[in-house]
C-alpha cells in the first residue's frame, strides 16, 4: 500500500498531472453553478477531449476532477437562486436558500465549501484503506464471477429510478443491453444487426451514445423548456466567516455524514443524490427538538449535512468503479465508458495490474478537494456573478462541442445521424419520464456481460458454472433480491395502506 502511495503521488504530483487536476476542477465548478447542468453533460462532452491526451492517469484524472468539482459547485447556485446545479445539490437549497434570504449568503457559501472539502477529504481517505481490502478478492474472480458482477451492477438501477418506476428503468436497461449487442459478436467475429451499415460493424460509439443521452437533450431541453431564472445579487457578498460556535456545532454532522456519505457512494446503483438526502433526513431526526425547527428555516447543520454526504458518496462511487467495475452512478457509468475506450479495464485487478492509474486517481482527489477549498473562498463573491448568464447563451456551446465530440470520436458523418436520432429520442424518454442512466449502464456493461459469459460457458460447457461456483451462485442471488424487494416492499405498503382504509 506505501509503495503504491508513493507511485500515485509522484504521479499525481507530476506538472501535467497538476494542471489537469486545477482544469478539472475549474470547469466542473462552473458547471456545477449552472442550472441545468450536470456533471453527465460535462463529463460526456469532454471524454473525447481526455481520449485524446493519450495518457490514462491523466484523462482519468481530468474527469474525476470535473466530477467532484461539478458537485463543489453545484450547492453556488442552489444557495443562491435555490436552482439546484446538479441533482444531488437539492437538499443543499433546503436551508441554503432561506440563509441566502437572510442576508447570511456569504456564510452558507463558506459552510458548503467548508463541508464539501471535509467530506470529499474524508471520503477519499476511506477509498485509500477500503479499497485494497476489495482488490484483495482479485484471485477469487474469474470470467463466471465477473459475469454475476455485471448481472449485480445491472440489478441495481432500481436506485436510478423514482417510486414506482422500476419497470420503466428496468426497460431502460433491456434496451442498452440490446443495444450493446450491435456489431461483433463476443463467440464470432461476425457483424450482427448493422442493417448493412458498414460504420455498425464496431457497434454504436460509446461517445456518440453518452452525448445523445445526456449532452444533446440538455439544448434541447433549454428550447422546448426555457425557464425563467432569478436574477443573482447585484450586491457583494459579504460575511464569509463562521463562528467558532456554528464550527463546533458543524463538526459531528460533517464527520458522521462523511462516513455515511461514504458507504452510500459505495453502493452500485446508489449515488450523491441518495446520500445527501438521507443525510439531511438522519440529522434531521438527531437535533434536538429546537433545532429540528429550525430546519428548512436556514439551519447550518441542515446545509452542511448534505453538502458533506454528496461529496463524501461522489468519492465512495469510485470504489465500485475501480475495484468492481461497477458504475455507482450514472456519472460513474460514463467514466466507466471513458476508462474503456482508454484500454483501461477497471476491476479487482486494476490495483494490480496498473497500480500507477489507480493510486493516482485517488491522491489527485486530495489536491483536488484542497484546490475546490482555495479557489472558491476567495472567488465566492465573484462566481456568484456567472449565474447572471443567460442559459439561452449556453445552447450553441453545448451544440457545438457535442456535434465536435461525436465526430471527433469516430471520424464519420454516420456519426452525427447517430447522435441527432439517439439525441431527439432521448429527449422524448425524459419528456415521458423515462431514466436516461439504466439505458448507458445496460449498453456499457452489456458487452462484458456477453464476453465473460462467453467464456464462462466455453470453460464449464454450459451454464453449470452458476451451481458450481458458489461465489457466482450468491452474486446471482443478490441480484434477484435487488430486482425484486423494491417490488415487494411497494407492494407491502400498498396492501397496509389498503388495510387501513378497511379498518377506517
Amino acid at each position: 500500500m506505501l509503495e503504491g502511495l508513493l507511485i500515485g503521488l509522484q504521479t499525481a504530483l507530476s506538472i501535467q498531472n497538476l494542471l489537469m487536476v486545477i482544469g478539472g476542477c475549474l470547469i466542473g465548478t462552473f458547471i456545477g453553478m449552472l442550472p441545468g447542468l450536470g456533471p453527465m453533460s460535462i463529463i460526456a462532452i469532454m471524454i473525447p477531449v481526455a481520449i485524446s491526451m493519450g495518457d490514462p492517469s491523466a484523462a482519468l484524472i481530468l474527469l474525476a476532477g470535473v466530477y467532484y468539482g461539478a458537485i463543489f459547485g453545484g450547492s453556488t447556485s442552489s444557495i443562491l437562486l435555490n436552482a439546484p446545479g446538479v441533482a444531488g445539490t437539492v437538499a443543499s437549497s433546503f436551508d441554503g436558500y432561506p440563509m441566502a434570504k437572510q442576508g447570511e449568503a456569504g456564510k452558507a457559501l463558506t459552510i458548503a465549501a467548508i463541508a464539501s472539502f471535509a467530506g470529499g477529504s474524508i471520503g477519499a481517505l476511506l477509498l485509500m484503506v477500503f479499497a485494497p481490502a476489495l482488490s484483495s478478492v482479485a484471485l477469487l474472480f474469474h470470467s463466471a464471477e465477473y459475469f454475476a458482477l455485471m448481472v449485480v451492477g445491472l440489478s441495481a438501477i432500481a436506485a436510478f429510478a423514482g417510486t414506482g418506476q422500476v419497470a420503466k428503468a428496468l426497460m431502460m436497461t433491456l434496451l442498452g443491453l440490446i443495444m450493446a449487442t450491435v456489431g461483433e459478436g463476443a463467440l464470432f467475429n461476425m457483424p450482427r444487426f448493422t442493417m448493412g451499415i458498414m460504420d455498425l460493424q464496431s457497434g454504436f460509439g460509446f461517445i456518440t451514445l453518452a452525448m445523445a443521452m445526456f449532452a444533446l437533450p440538455e439544448a434541447l431541453f433549454l428550447v422546448l423548456k426555457p425557464k425563467t431564472t432569478q436574477e443573482s445579487q447585484d450586491g457583494e457578498i459579504k460575511n464569509l466567516r463562521i463562528t467558532g460556535a456554528e464550527a463546533k456545532s458543524i463538526a459531528p454532522v460533517i464527520g458522521r455524514q462523511s462516513l455515511q456519505g461514504f458507504f452510500i457512494g459505495v453502493l452500485p446503483g446508489a449515488g450523491a443524490t441518495i446520500a445527501s438526502f438521507l443525510g439531511y433526513a438522519v440529522e434531521r431526526n438527531l437535533a434536538t427538538k429546537e433545532e429540528q425547527e429550525e430546519f428548512g428555516k436556514g439551519s447550518i447543520k441542515g446545509l452542511a449535512a448534505p453538502e458533506t454526504a454528496n461529496n463524501a458518496a461522489c468519492t465512495g462511487s469510485f470504489v465500485p468503479l475501480l475495484t468492481l467495475g461497477i458504475p455507482g452512478s450514472g456519472t460513474t457509468a460514463i467514466l466507466l465508458g471513458a476508462l474503456i475506450a482508454l484500454n483501461v479495464t477497471p476491476g479487482p485487478r486494476l490495483m494490480l495490474d496498473e497500480p500507477q492509474i489507480f493510486w493516482a486517481v485517488i491522491m489527485s482527489m486530495f489536491i483536488g478537494n484542497l484546490v475546490l477549498l482555495i479557489l472558491n473562498l476567495p472567488l465566492i463573491p465573484y462566481i456568484a456573478k456567472v449565474l447572471s448568464i443567460p442559459r439561452n447563451y449556453l445552447i450553441p456551446f453545448i451544440l457545438f462541442f457535442t456535434l465536435m465530440g461525436a465526430y471527433i470520436g469516430q471520424n464519420n458523418a454516420t456519426e452525427l445521424l447517430l447522435l441527432v436520432g439517439f439525441g431527439v429520442a432521448a429527449t422524448a424518454l425524459r419528456f415521458a419520464d423515462y431514466p436516461l442512466a439504466p439505458l448507458l449502464i445496460g449498453f456499457i456493461l452489456g458487452g462484458m456481460l456477453e464476453d465473460n459469459f462467453s467464456r464462462s460457458m466455453q470453460l464449464y460447457d454450459g451454464i453449470g458454472f452458476i451451481w458450481e461456483r458458489p461465489m457466482t451462485l450468491g452474486l446471482l442471488v443478490i441480484a434477484a433480491l435487488l430486482v425484486f424487494l423494491p417490488s415487494f416492499r411497494a407492494r407491502r405498503a400498498r396492501l397496509r395502506a389498503e388495510g387501513i382504509a378497511d379498518g377506517d
